[in-house]
This record gives structure tokens, C-alpha cells and sequence, in this order.
């Protein structure tokens, strides 16, 4: 059984930072394992935020670029997304996602490519 639990949601004014974490479970990953970062906000669908595939290669979205980093601390088994410069159209529910398949590319940037989500944490953005 794998969980994933976000936490470090918030309210924060616009131009502000956030950093997010997702706690994984499951202590063993294949090595080649893809994570991810999603949002969604009401109304719309899940969309990718950034996502790292299995070469370790880092995805971004386009709306995130030079904004958001990702980093992990693979001892602790977490994943943190870390937010600058936010604005209100960040504003959402913020999901963590692994998958052990081998993924390249922007795939790790499409919520399919993943079987295991965290509940999500709310990120909300004042103008």
C-alpha cells in the first residue's frame, strides 16, 4: 500500500513563496520511479505543475517556469515543491503523484501517467 500526503498549503499574497511537501509511504522505488506535482483548480481539470521522469530530467509546465522548483529528500522519502513569486491564478488544490513505470518526457506532466496521488493540499493566492 503506497500513501502520499501533502502538506504546506496555505494563504499568501501575490508576489509571496510557499513550499510544499509530499511524504511517500513506501520506502522502496525502482530507481527510475516518475513524481510529480499537479494542481487543480474548481471548474477545471488536473493540470501538471512539474514533474521529474525516469532519466531525472526535471519537466516544467509552462506557466511555472522560473517560478516553481522541485527537489527530494530521498532519505526521508519526501518531495517538495518549492513556490516563488505566486500569483492568483496559482490559486489551487496542490496533488503529489509517483508512479513506478517508466515514463520520458513531458508524459510525467499528464495526471495518466500516474496511479499513486496524495489527498492534495490547498494553495490559495491574494491579489
Amino acid at each position: 500500500q503506497v500513501h502520499l500526503v501533502e502538506s504546506g498549503g496555505g494563504s499568501v499574497q501575490a508576489g509571496g513563496s510557499l513550499t510544499l511537501s509530499c511524504v511517500v509511504s513506501r520506502a522502496t522505488w525502482p530507481s527510475d520511479y516518475i513524481i510529480g506535482w499537479f494542481r487543480q483548480a474548481p471548474g477545471k481539470e488536473r493540470e501538471g505543475v512539474l514533474g521529474i521522469d525516469s532519466y531525472g530530467r526535471t519537466l516544467y509546465a509552462d506557466f511555472v517556469k522560473g517560478r516553481f522548483t522541485i527537489s527530494q529528500d530521498n532519505a526521508k522519502n519526501i518531495l517538495y515543491l518549492q513556490m516563488s513569486s505566486l500569483k492568483p491564478e496559482d490559486s489551487a488544490m496542490y496533488y503529489c503523484a509517483r508512479d513506478p513505470v517508466r515514463r520520458y518526457g513531458s508524459s510525467v506532466l499528464n495526471p495518466s501517467s500516474y496511479r499513486y496521488w496524495g489527498r492534495g493540499t490547498q494553495v490559495t493566492v491574494s491579489s
